[in-house]
């Protein structure tokens, strides 16, 4: 499954929600759209969130944020390491 990063500038996420996304991406959770949260990086202070996600495209990706209500700048397709 293509893996996508994308970030957003000012989020300010609750430790609540955090624990959620983490509980999900560790359980394998797949939207409706085909998405997985992979990984979230995100600094505390300022606000910047990184998402990594596994969809099946940039727009499933697009989708996925429109459905929580978190705007979503650009995608990117990306290639890790492993």
């Amino acid at each position: 499954m293509p893996q996508f990063m994308d970030f957003h500038e000012e989020l300010t996420l609750p430790f609540e929600v955090i624990q959620q996304i983490t509980q999900e991406a560790n359980d394998g959770v797949t939207d409706e759209f085909g998405v997985r949260q992979v990984e979230l990086y995100y600094t505390t202070e300022s606000g910047q969130v990184y998402c990594l996600l596994e969809a099946p495209d940039a727009e499933a990706v697009r989708k996925h944020h429109a459905a929580i209500g978190v705007p979503c700048g650009d995608v990117h397709q990306v290639t890790g390491i492993r």
